[in-house]
C-alpha cells in the first residue's frame, strides 16, 4: 500500500474528520445560515480529500471532492442547506465511513460510489435528489471524470486548451484490465504504443512511473489529445488482449475551466507551509455567539493502545511485587526495610494514578455517534426529538468505553421508540412538539454515572405487572409487595417486552436484559425511574477502571477470596442468636431492613474453620436497591489487587469474576457479588 507507514495516522485523523463532519452537519441542520459551520465542514472534507489522495485512496478522494463542490455552493450562499441537500451529504459520509472501515480492516478502500457521486453532481446542477439514482452501464463514464478532480498543472492546461482551439479532441480514457492479467506493465505499454499512433498522451493517472512499476490495481486513466474519433480509439484499444473495458469521455473547454476554478478554490483555502506545517486559512470574521472555542495550549502526542496495555501489564506485576514486599516487611519488622517499602508504595501509588489517568478516555468518544443515530430514527418513526448531551468530557477507562456503546444504543432506541410520543400525541397532551432525550455523564466518588432521561410517556406500572404475570416472571402473591422500583426492574427480565407491536427499532424482548448483563459484567449496575406521562430515566453506575481495583480480602477455610469494595455497604460482626429464619431462609435485621444471608462456604463448597463460633463475620453488599449479607470466616482487610481473567477455558463459573495474585504468591478468586443477590 502507498505510504503504508502513515496508515495508522491516516486512520486516526480520518475518524476525527468524519466525526467532525457528522457533528457539524447536525449543527448546520439546526442553523442553516451559519456560514462558520459550513466553513468547518468544508475544511474537514478538504483535509480528508488531501489525506486520501496522498495515501492513494482514489474513491475516497473523489467522493470528498464532490462533497466540496456542494459545500462551496452553500458557503457562497448559492444553494440552501435544506433537508434534501443534507440527506445527500449524510449519505456521502456513510460511504466515507464504510471506506475508512474497509481500509482499517486491511482492505483497499474501494467502493462503488457512482450513485452518491451522481446525486452530489445533481445537487450542484440544481436537479432533484429524492433518492439514490440507479447507476446504469452508460453511467460508467462518470467514473473517469475523477481525472478532472486532480489539478492539471499550468503547462498541461495550456496544452489542452490550445489543442481544443486547434480543433483537436481531448479525451479522458479509462482502461480496465482483466483480473487474470499477469504482466500489467506490458499491457500498459501496449496501450500507450497504440495511443501514440493516433495522438499524444498528456497525462497518466497513476503516473507513468507507477504504471511501469505496476503500482496500480486493474484500472488506469490517460488524458489524450487526438483527431481520431472516440469509436476508433475504443476499438483499437479493445483489440489489445486482456483489456476488458474502455470508457471515454470528451473534455470540453468549459470542463477545463471548471478544473481551473476548483484549483482556485483550493488555493484560496490553503496557505503556503510555515514551520513545516500546513495552515488552514480562516476568513477574518467576527466570532458568532455560541461558536467560540477555547484553545488548549497543552501539547499532546499519540500513543498506541498496545503500548499503554503493555505499560499497564508491567505495572500490574509491580503491584503484585509491592504487596509481596509489604508482607515481607511486616514479617521481618526491619525499620530500614519498612521505611523503604513505605516510600516505594507511595511512589507506586502515584505512578498507578498517572497510568490509570493515561488510559482514561472521554465518554464523548461513544456519545458522538448518537446524534446522527437519533436523527435517522426520528425520521423513520416520524417523531421530533432533540438530543441533549451533558458531561461528554467525563472520562472512563478505555476497556469500559469499548463495551458500553452497544448497551447505550439499546437504551436510546428504547427511549425514542417506547418513550417519546408522536408529534400529534404530544400536541394533544399539551407537551412541546419536539421531545427531549438527555444523555448525561458525571463522576461521583470512584464511579461514573450515565443517565438517559426522556420527557415521554413514562412506564405504565400496570402494563408491566400484567406482562410479568403472563410471562411467569412474578406471581399474584408478590404484586402487592413490589415497590415501583422493583416493578420497573422487571423490564430487565430475559425476553420481557411491553411492546404491542414488534418493530425493527425495539419490541422483540431482547435488549434490556442484555443491557443489564453487560453493565454488571463491568462491575456496574443499571436502574430505572419513571413517572407516568412525564418520562423515564435509566441510570447506569460504572467503576472508573477494571484493571486495578480495591477489594476486601476474606478467608473461607484455608482459601482467600476478594470482594470488590464498590459493592460493599459495610462490614459487621453479629451474634448467631440475631439470625432469624423466614420462609426457610436465614435473615437478619439490618438497620430496620430484613436482608438474607449468603453462606459463602456453602456456595463455594469450602469447609468452615470454626462452625461452632458464637459470632458471624458479615459483609453487607448491595445491588441496586437489593441487599444481602455474605457470611465469611474472617475479614483480612482492604487491598489493591490486579484483576486477572480466568482464561478462555474456565467460563461460566458461578459468582466468580476473575482472580488475582497476592503478595505471598497465593491466588485469590474475586467474587462477583451481583450474582449472589437474587
Amino acid at each position: 500500500m502507498i505510504n503504508a507507514e502513515y496508515l495508522d495516522v491516516f486512520l486516526d485523523e480520518s475518524q476525527e474528520h468524519l466525526q467532525a463532519l457528522n457533528d457539524n452537519l447536525l449543527e448546520l441542520e439546526k442553523t442553516p445560515n451559519q456560514i462558520s459551520v459550513v466553513n468547518e465542514i468544508f475544511r474537514s472534507a478538504h483535509t480528508l480529500k488531501g489525506m486520501a489522495a496522498t495515501m492513494g485512496f482514489e474513491d475516497l478522494a473523489h467522493l470528498t471532492h464532490n462533497m466540496e463542490n456542494v459545500l462551496d455552493l452553500v458557503r457562497q450562499q448559492k444553494k440552501e442547506a435544506d433537508g434534501q441537500v443534507l440527506d445527500v451529504l449524510f449519505s456521502a459520509i456513510d460511504d466515507l465511513e464504510s471506506m475508512v472501515q474497509d481500509i482499517a480492516a486491511g482492505g483497499d478502500g474501494k467502493r462503488d460510489v457512482r450513485s452518491i457521486n451522481q446525486l452530489l453532481e445533481q445537487v450542484v446542477e440544481g436537479k432533484a435528489t429524492d433518492s439514490r439514482v440507479e447507476v446504469t452501464e452508460s453511467d460508467a463514464n462518470q467514473e473517469i471524470t475523477r481525472s478532472l478532480n486532480e489539478s492539471f498543472d499550468e503547462f498541461e492546461r495550456t496544452v489542452l486548451l490550445q489543442s481544443l482551439e486547434q480543433q483537436y479532441s481531448v479525451l479522458l480514457i479509462q482502461v480496465v484490465l482483466d483480473e487474470q492479467t499477469m504482466l500489467k506493465a506490458a499491457r500498459v505499454y501496449m496501450v500507450f504504443e497504440t495511443l501514440e499512433r493516433y495522438g499524444e498522451v498528456v497525462k497518466a493517472n497513476p503516473s507513468t512511473e507507477q504504471l511501469e512499476e505496476e503500482k496500480f490495481d486493474l484500472t488506469f486513466q490517460v488524458t489524450f489529445v487526438t483527431k481520431e474519433t472516440e469509436e476508433e480509439i475504443r476499438r483499437n484499444l479493445l483489440n489489445i488482449s486482456e483489456v476488458t473495458e474502455v470508457n471515454i469521455i470528451s473534455l470540453t473547454e468549459n470542463k477545463l475551466k471548471a478544473v481551473e476554478e476548483n484549483v482556485g478554490i483550493e488555493n484560496r483555502i490553503e496557505e503556503p507551509k510555515a514551520d513545516g506545517q500546513q495552515i488552514n486559512k480562516k476568513k477574518e470574521q467576527q466570532p458568532e455567539p455560541g461558536n467560540t472555542k477555547k484553545v488548549d495550549s497543552q501539547k499532546t502526542i499519540r500513543v498506541s493502545i498496545e503500548r499503554l496495555d503493555k505499560l499497564m501489564n508491567l505495572f500490574e506485576e509491580l503491584v503484585i511485587d509491592r504487596g509481596r514486599l509489604e508482607q515481607i516487611s511486616t514479617e521481618l519488622k526491619d525499620t530500614e526495610l519498612s521505611d523503604t517499602v513505605e516510600h516505594m508504595s507511595r511512589i507506586s501509588i502515584d505512578l498507578q494514578e498517572i497510568i490509570l489517568t493515561m488510559r482514561m478516555t472521554p465518554v464523548e468518544q461513544v456519545f458522538n455517534r448518537f446524534p446522527r443515530m437519533l436523527r435517522n430514527l426520528s425520521k423513520e418513526l416520524n417523531k421530533e426529538v432533540n438530543l441533549e448531551i451533558i458531561g461528554a468530557e467525563t472520562e472512563l477507562d478505555r476497556t469500559i468505553i469499548d463495551e458500553i456503546g452497544d448497551p447505550l444504543v439499546h437504551l436510546l432506541r428504547n427511549s425514542i421508540d417506547h418513550g417519546i410520543e408522536t408529534v400529534e400525541e404530544r400536541k394533544t397532551l399539551g407537551k412541546p412538539e419536539v421531545g427531549t432525550i438527555t444523555l448525561r455523564a458525571y463522576h461521583s466518588g470512584n464511579h461514573v454515572f450515565i443517565e438517559i432521561e426522556d420527557d415521554g410517556r413514562g412506564i405504565n406500572r400496570e402494563n408491566v405487572i400484567k406482562k410479568a404475570l403472563q410471562n411467569g416472571v412474578i406471581s399474584e402473591s408478590e404484586i402487592d409487595h413490589l415497590s415501583d422500583q422493583e416493578v420497573y426492574g422487571l423490564l430487565f427480565s430475559s425476553g420481557f417486552s411491553t411492546a404491542e407491536k414488534i418493530t425493527d427499532i425495539s419490541g422483540r424482548g431482547v435488549g434490556l436484559d442484555v443491557v443489564r448483563t453487560t453493565f454488571e459484567s463491568l462491575g456496574g449496575s443499571v436502574s430505572v425511574q419513571s413517572t407516568l406521562g412525564q418520562g423515564s430515566m435509566f441510570s447506569i453506575q460504572l467503576p472508573l477502571t477494571l484493571s486495578i481495583i480495591d477489594v476486601m480480602l476474606i478467608e473461607l477455610g484455608m482459601e482467600k477470596y476478594a470482594v470488590p469494595l464498590t459493592s460493599i455497604v459495610e462490614t459487621a460482626i453479629i451474634a448467631k442468636e440475631d439470625v432469624y429464619t423466614v420462609h426457610n431462609k436465614q435473615v437478619i435485621d439490618f438497620r430496620g431492613k430484613v436482608i438474607p444471608l449468603v453462606f459463602l462456604n456453602e456456595v463455594f463448597d469450602v469447609n468452615s474453620q470454626d462452625e461452632n463460633a458464637e459470632h458471624l463475620s458479615l459483609i453487607i453488599i448491595q445491588k441496586g436497591n437489593k441487599m444481602a449479607g455474605l457470611v465469611v470466616d474472617r475479614l483480612i482487610g482492604q487491598h489493591d489487587i490486579v484483576l486477572k481473567s480466568l482464561g478462555k477455558y474456565l467460563t461460566n463459573i458461578f459468582a466468580i469474576s476473575g482472580a488475582t495474585i497476592l503478595g505471598d504468591g497465593q491466588v485469590a478468586l474475586i467474587i462477583d457479588s451481583n450474582a449472589l443477590i437474587k
